[in-house]
């Protein structure tokens, strides 16, 4: 929604921050701020709190005053009318019914010159900031605001979110299915089963041609898209969700505080759970800008990062949106490259998904496996099928969206572990596409072999989640979709689980045909035919796997690791293991979330670990100077 600025107040000053020299706050803070308002097209007082240049609690206490209002600042004794999440999306909320006034209001933007401009329109009201009437919002209603977080996706579209049904008995329909299927194959006239074979064969031949096709196109061209002025970004949230993450807070919070991007602008949210007591103890000692909102997740179930996330989705305030993850160090100026890409983009892109980098492939071998396969996938495969329109599997992070589409689909499937593959499914199925987005986020890759296979677990597992929930009406889907998107949606889903299930036995069956046997030569065509297109399957099979990561390395520079490209079929044998585990655990724990530690990288390939920490460090030592200046004049 654009911001239409108010008429100027005392000393030239917008009204929403003229008041505050009365309260001894130094004109030079105020000046920047209506500098930095008109120059990003905001309001003064967001452009004020949001730069750090005067706490939160400070600020309304002074509108408070400047109102004649009651501030309230301990517990707040809410009436009935409480609802989450309007009443702090109103920032309107009521009191009970023996309060002094009937309502609290915690204004933002334009709705705090209005006030100022003419108190008496909307009544006797207390007021207080967000961040405390949000707390006291969560603090009054738990319950419901974690049912909302879990359930507002069953809401939207039960048939496609009900992901908590037994998995024992879908895999068992799923067994019962393929031993009849194998049954009957047995009992067919060999000339039909090779007719079954054949048609087997060509399926997968055709689901491996979908990976093998994206070396031939090339990524889309986004070099030469202007930028927007400040006062044309859109306001853009940030959700952060976080768990055990103390080793790299720190960087974390410094790689937000580089984005290139108006503060006015920003809106971030860090996502705690409740009892991570050492998180809420450490951010609660940092002192952050009004654009860092430290959100507490009330207890609930399951305890899931999409879960999370759904938490923190109705209180964005951007037209825009991405999730970064605890360790991911994002390029300045993506977001800035994310607006003016939306900004060209039809409304039907609903997503922009941006290249992940591993950061740490120099570890060991197994980073420098991790470094080559996502190479593959988001410098190779990810943008050609963005630019084929096809369905994209969206990498956990990174991923920019519009936040109208993301709350019209109802958010995350908080029961999903891979939350990204489901979302890409829900985005094909209601007709939008997913664009590339080619700037990239340094994340860091697991060192050792079983937070890796953990994490492998987890996604895999979350695969087979996705698959059962929008595989109940596969032919609607499939009329949905159109074949060439099915395909490719069947090939990066359902496939790559099947395929990483079935590959140590195909590997070693090929291994045993056609290089310990030899090859019988039949007189007719038609009876090589199943062998040669066993041939070309194995071929394809082992070219999917290496080329796309090889010209993934060929693509970011990376000479030194090819040797690794071509290692993928090993690496691969791992992933197969991960993809057993998980039907395993899918059975035992479907809900389960296998957490990946992070703060463990020995090698930096972009020199975070010696440059970035000390240039973070600078930059964090200058806002909390600016800070402390602020307290000392707004005392």
């Amino acid at each position: 929604m654009p911001f239409h600025r108010s008429s100027a107040g005392p000393g030239g000053l917008p009204p929403e921050i003229a008041f505050l020299r009365g309260e001894g706050v130094e004109s030079r803070l105020l000046i920047r701020a209506a500098a930095d308002a008109a120059k990003a097209g905001t309001d003064a007082a967001t452009a004020l709190l949001n730069a750090g240049l005067m706490e939160e609690a400070a600020y309304y206490r002074a509108l408070a005053r400047a109102l004649g209002a009651p501030y309230l600042a301990g517990p707040i004794r809410f009436g009935p009318g409480l609802r989450f999440p309007e009443s702090l999306v109103t920032g309107l909320a009521p009191l009970a019914s023996d309060s002094a006034v009937p309502w609290v209001v915690a204004p933002r933007g334009q709705i705090i010159a209005s006030l100022l401009g003419s108190p008496r329109r909307i009544g006797p009201v207390a007021i207080t900031s967000p961040t405390h009437l949000r707390e006291a919002v969560f603090a009054a209603i738990p319950k419901r605001v974690a049912d909302y977080a879990t359930q507002d996706r069953a809401w939207h579209a039960p048939g496609q979110a009900n992901a908590r049904e037994s998995a024992v008995w879908w895999l068992l329909v799923l067994a019962l299915t393929l031993t009849a299927g194998l049954s009957l194959w047995a009992a067919l006239p060999a000339p039909l089963a090779r007719a079954v074979v054949l048609i087997v064969q060509s399926l997968f031949l055709a689901l491996t041609t979908v990976r093998l096709a994206a070396l031939a196109i090339a990524a889309p061209i986004t070099a030469a898209v202007p930028p927007l002025t400040d006062s044309a970004l859109p306001v853009y949230t940030v959700l952060v969700p976080l768990y055990r993450e103390a080793a790299v807070v720190q960087a974390l919070l410094r790689a937000l505080a580089a984005l290139d991007y108006p503060p006015a602008k920003l809106d971030i949210k860090l996502l705690i759970e409740a009892d991570d007591l050492g998180m809420r103890a450490m951010l609660a000692r940092i002192p952050l800008p009004a654009r860092f909102e430290v959100i507490v997740v009330p207890p609930g179930g399951p305890r899931t990062k999409p879960r999370a996330l759904n938490v923190g989705l109705p209180l964005a305030r951007g037209d825009l949106l991405t999730v970064y993850d605890a360790e991911d160090d994002p390029d300045p100026g993506q977001l800035r490259l994310s607006a003016a890409l939306f900004a060209r983009l039809s409304v039907r892109t609903a997503c922009l998904q941006a290249r992940l980098v591993i950061d740490n492939a120099d570890d060991c071998w197994l980073t420098r496996a991790y470094a080559v396969e996502y190479a593959g996938l988001f410098d190779v495969l990810n943008p050609a099928l963005a630019r084929c329109r096809l369905p994209v599997p969206l990498g956990g992070t990174s991923m920019h969206l519009r936040v109208r589409v993301l709350r019209a689909l109802g958010g995350w499937n908080a029961h999903n572990v891979t939350e990204d593959a489901d979302l890409g499914m829900r985005l094909a199925l209601a007709g939008y596409t997913v664009g590339d987005l080619p700037s990239a986020t340094a994340e860091e890759a697991p060192n050792r072999f079983r937070p890796w296979l953990g994490q492998r677990i987890r996604w895999l597992k979350g695969l087979v989640q996705t698959s059962l929930a929008h595989g109940r009406s596969p032919f609607s889907n499939a009329r949905r979709l159109g074949p060439l998107e099915t395909l490719c949606a069947a090939a990066l889903v359902p496939g790559t689980v099947v395929s990483a299930l079935v590959y140590p036995a195909c590997l070693a069956a090929a291994i045993w045909a056609f290089l310990v046997r030899e090859i019988p030569a039949a007189p007719r065509f038609l009876d090589n035919l199943d062998t040669g297109l066993a041939i070309t399957l194995f071929g394809t099979g082992l070219g999917a796997l290496i080329l796309p990561a090889l010209l993934g390395c060929i693509r970011r520079g990376w000479g030194n690791l090819v040797p690794y490209a071509l290692g993928m079929p090993v690496y691969f044998l791992l992933v197969s293991v991960g993809a057993w585990l998980a039907l395993v655990e899918l059975v035992r724990a479907p809900e389960h979330w296998n957490k990946t530690q992070h703060g463990l990288a020995r090698t930096s390939r972009r020199g975070h670990l010696r440059h970035h920490a000390r240039a973070g460090a600078r930059k964090t030592r200058r806002v909390l100077i600016a800070i402390r200046r602020t307290r000392h004049a707004t005392r």
